[in-house]
């Protein structure tokens, strides 16, 4: 087993996340798993210690002085990148190191060091959602995709805010030992091994938190324990004693999508959960969501995510799942 070396870029106001989420998901995996072992450095410019955003302080070595072979070069995002992204030291031994890795990456905001040196030119790539305008501005050269949670072009990898980093660190690890073992550091982690690159980082449902009006955001935090029940527009009308063009307008307004888009997103993200972390019947899956019959459910699947239900828990399904226990 050889030890694979994961070098972090860090600067002062750096996102602590955007480096401690993936770190740890290599960590988890070297300790957790039989076949891998992650050997992880934090550098910066000139080294010592390197003040978060948040204030803590963490120890780095510097980038100049950092050599020999590595595996994959990481660089983290932070809340202002103006300043390391015209730090020429700092870019000019990312491009340095770039050359030697077999793979590179970044966190969020951290894709602006990467374009920087010229290493996303001619590529697709993505960042957080609020800063995808101004990366494309700034580097017309390479192609921003706003609404990818993580985005691999070759050995470059790219990756949406903080928790994307997470997801696209999980990915890395089954290109290394495959989706079983990345699975086993996911559940180690107690996060869900689910959220494929090209599911959407701006989503419904974080989107439907900020209702501005009492039912709405009760209905909203009453739907996902209820998705089997009746659904329809007329039934959510009464549920919060609005009249159905009333509430489908006011809906639409707080939510940002239609009654039957945001349930079936619902539906949709409880099925992909669910297909994920069980063995139960793709039959009994589509039930207990809402879906009704299967065939509904597959038509969804093909719709939204152009794959099916048996497709989707082939590729991230996690082994020795649990069994769902019969809805009532």
């Amino acid at each position: 087993m050889r030890a694979r070396r994961v070098v972090f870029v860090a600067f002062p106001g750096v996102q602590i996340l955007d480096v401690t989420g993936p770190m740890e998901v290599f960590s988890t995996a070297t300790r957790f798993l039989d076949t891998a072992d992650y050997r992880t450095e934090l550098v910066s410019t000139h080294g010592g210690p390197v003040r978060s955003s948040c204030g803590l302080e963490m120890a780095t070595s510097s980038i100049v002085d950092l050599d020999g072979p590595l595996d994959t070069l990481v660089a983290a995002g932070g809340q202002d990148m103006d300043e390391p992204s015209n730090d020429e030291i700092l870019v000019e031994h990312l491009q340095r190191l770039a050359c030697k890795a077999p793979r590179v990456a970044s966190v969020c905001s951290g894709a602006f060091l990467l374009a920087a040196a010229g290493l996303l030119d001619g590529r697709r790539a993505t960042t957080h959602w609020a800063e995808c305008d101004e990366l494309a501005e700034r580097y017309p050269e390479v192609e921003v995709d706003p609404d990818a949670l993580y985005v691999q072009e070759g050995h470059v990898w790219t990756s949406a805010g903080i928790t994307a980093g997470i997801d696209m660190a999980l990915a890395l690890v089954a290109e290394d030992h495959g989706r079983r073992a990345a699975a086993r550091v996911a559940r180690q982690l107690v996060v869900y091994l689910r959220r494929s690159g090209g599911q959407s980082q701006f989503s419904k449902l974080l989107a439907a938190q900020s209702a501005d009006s009492e039912p709405i955001r009760e209905l909203l935090a009453w739907l996902p324990d209820h998705l089997a029940d009746n659904l329809s527009v007329p039934a959510l009308a009464r549920n919060v004693n609005l009249s159905e063009r009333q509430f489908s307008r006011r809906f639409k307004h707080e939510v940002g999508a239609s009654p039957a888009e945001h349930v079936e997103t619902l539906r949709l993200d409880a099925a992909c959960r669910l297909l994920e972390t069980t063995d139960n019947p793709i039959e009994e899956i589509a039930r207990v969501c809402g879906f009704g019959a299967t065939e509904t459910m597959n038509r969804v699947f093909r719709r939204r995510l152009n794959t099916t239900p048996g497709g989707h828990r082939h590729h991230f399904g996690a082994g020795d799942h649990v069994s769902l226990p019969e809805a009532t």
